[in-house]
């Protein structure tokens, strides 16, 4: 049965007709953004859209290129310059820039420390949210990650995700996954998080979930179950009419 979510209610997976279903899952870095939101387009037969990738994509092309990422005049001037392209199947995620595969190279410490300040930018943001929107509005469903998808990417969004945790877990997470020292990677979490906080603003009508103590199966589970709960809820509304 297809619901006007876009959701099979029985398989609980994407129709090929119906309303779009997009769910925005926002929150600061070592949440668990990427692997929850992955896994949930998975689960739930959408497409997964990491606008954080973007961001860094373009950060990575000014330092191959050494531009000064603080000089937010030059950064602005080159910020549509590379071909930007991201892969928007949960289970094969890529990034290209200019055609090459850069997934690995974009996770580097370097560009880490730099993306803060070239994501500031507002000629930067305009570009790359314009091209998030485009890839948003073209998807048949699509779980979208990043700091501002509930406020500013896609505020009409009908599912909502404010994924946290506390400092520390979130600094472990991100220590363990990219093998860092975890005093250093917290410092530098923190000075993220201070520099990302103008465009991390929780949506008013977004549901937290505290990661904390959850497993990343948890974590899924919960925003499958929320999107699945939209669907039957605009089922049931259809219906009636």
């Amino acid at each position: 049965m297809k619901t006007s979510a876009g959701l099979d209610s029985d398989t609980g997976e994407v129709s090929d007709t119906g309303a779009r279903l997009v769910v925005a899952v926002d929150g600061p870095s070592g949440a668990g953004k990427s692997s929850a939101s992955r896994g949930a387009a998975a689960a739930l037969g959408l497409r997964y859209l990491d606008t954080g990738a973007m961001y860094r994509a373009l950060t990575w092309w000014l330092l191959q290129r050494g531009v000064d990422t603080s000089d937010a005049g030059v950064v602005a001037g080159l910020a549509a310059e590379p071909v930007i392209e991201v892969s928007t199947d949960p289970k094969a995620p890529w990034t290209r820039v200019d055609g090459a595969d850069v997934s690995e190279a974009i996770r580097t410490r370097e560009v880490t420390g730099a993306v803060s300040a070239v994501a500031a930018v507002p000629r930067v943001r305009t570009h790359l949210i314009a091209m998030q929107r485009d890839i948003i509005a073209r998807a048949p469903g699509i779980v979208a990650e990043g700091r501002d998808i509930g406020t500013v990417v896609a505020p009409d969004a009908p599912v909502k995700v404010f994924l946290t945790a506390d400092g520390a877990a979130r600094a472990g997470r991100r220590a363990t996954e990219a093998s860092w020292p975890t005093a250093s990677t917290r410092a530098e979490q923190d000075r993220r998080d201070r520099l990302d906080a103008a465009q991390s603003e929780k949506a008013a009508d977004a549901v937290v979930i505290d990661s904390t103590g959850l497993g990343l199966d948890q974590v899924v589970d919960t925003i499958v179950r929320l999107a699945r709960e939209h669907a039957r809820v605009s089922f049931s509304r259809q219906k009636s009419r």
